[in-house]
C-alpha cells in the first residue's frame, strides 16, 4: 500500500496563536513534526491556510500545501489530499502540535491496514500509574475495543464502569485505555467521512470519531506505550524546552 503523511497546521489557535512556528530548542515546532514523520515515511506534506507556516516549511526544505480555512484537521487533510499528484491508498493525519511523535507510532498505524477490513486506524495506550482523578479527566478520551482491537466506543467518561469496585481501586482492577488522537484513513474513506453530517453522539461528547463509528466505519486500534504529550499552551511549550 502507498502511504502519505499530511500534517494539518493552522496559525490562528485560540489558546496559542502561531503555535506551529513556536521554537523548541531553536527549531520551529512544525519542523519537529515534519522530521519525526519523515523517519517513518518518504512522503510527508504540511497542509496550512497561512502563508507564514508555508514559508517556514519551504525554508527548512519541506513540502507545504495551501488550503482553505477548515473547522477540523480532518477536513484540511482531505482537501490537501486532492491537491497531491500521486495516488495513495492511505493518508496519515499527524497532528501539527505533536513534535515528539515517534516514527514507531506512525508505523503501528500503517500496520493496521494489514487487516483488509480496516477503514480508519488510531492509537491507544494503557492508563498506567495514574490516579482516579487522572482517569476521569474528560480531556483524556477513553476507548473500549473488541478482542481484535476494533474500537467499540470512545468517551470522555470512564468506560467501562466497574460495578461493585470502589473507584479508588479501578486502575488496580482493570486496564483502561486512553485514546491518542492520531489517525490514518483509507483515502476513499477520508473523502466519505468528511461529507457526513454531525451525529448525536459526536455533538454530545465533542469527539468526531463517534460520527465515524455511528456510520459503521471500522476503526482499528493499535497499542503504544510511548507517551509524547502535545503542545496546547505556551506553558506546554515552556515545559518542552526544559525537557528537551
Amino acid at each position: 500500500m502507498k502511504f502519505v503523511a499530511i500534517i494539518p497546521a493552522r496559525y490562528a489557535s485560540t489558546r496559542f496563536p502561531g503555535k506551529p512556528l513556536a521554537l523548541i530548542n531553536n527549531k520551529p515546532m512544525i519542523q519537529w513534526v515534519y522530521e519525526q514523520s519523515k523517519q517513518a515515511l518518504n512522503d510527508v506534506v504540511v497542509a496550512t491556510d497561512d502563508i507564514r507556516i508555508a514559508n517556514c516549511v519551504n525554508n527548512f526544505g519541506g513540502t507545504a500545501i495551501m488550503t482553505k480555512q477548515h473547522k477540523t484537521g480532518t477536513d484540511r487533510v482531505a482537501e490537501a489530499l486532492t491537491h497531491l499528484t500521486k495516488q495513495y491508498d492511505v493518508v496519515i493525519n499527524v497532528q501539527g502540535d505533536e513534535p515528539f511523535i515517534q516514527p514507531e507510532q506512525i508505523k503501528l498505524l500503517m500496520n493496521c491496514f494489514n487487516n483488509p477490513n480496516t477503514d480508519i486506524a488510531t492509537l491507544i495506550r494503557p492508563f498506567t500509574n495514574c490516579t482516579y482523578q487522572q482517569l476521569v479527566n474528560p480531556n483524556t478520551p477513553k476507548v473500549v475495543t473488541d478482542t481484535n482491537g476494533k474500537a467499540l466506543m470512545f468517551s470522555r467518561s470512564v468506560i467501562p464502569y466497574l460495578r461493585d469496585v470502589e473507584p479508588n481501586q479501578w486502575t488496580n482492577t482493570h486496564t483502561f485505555w486512553a485514546h491518542i488522537g492520531i489517525y490514518a484513513y483509507k483515502t476513499n474513506v477520508l473523502q466519505k467521512i468528511t461529507q457526513l453530517p454531525q451525529t448525536q453522539l459526536e455533538l454530545a461528547e465533542s469527539l468526531e470519531q463517534l460520527r465515524w463509528l455511528e456510520n459503521g466505519f471500522h476503526i482499528q486500534t493499535a497499542v503504544t506505550t510511548a507517551y509524547a504529550s502535545g503542545i496546547d499552551t505556551p506553558q506546554d511549550l515552556e515545559q518542552a524546552n526544559k525537557n528537551i
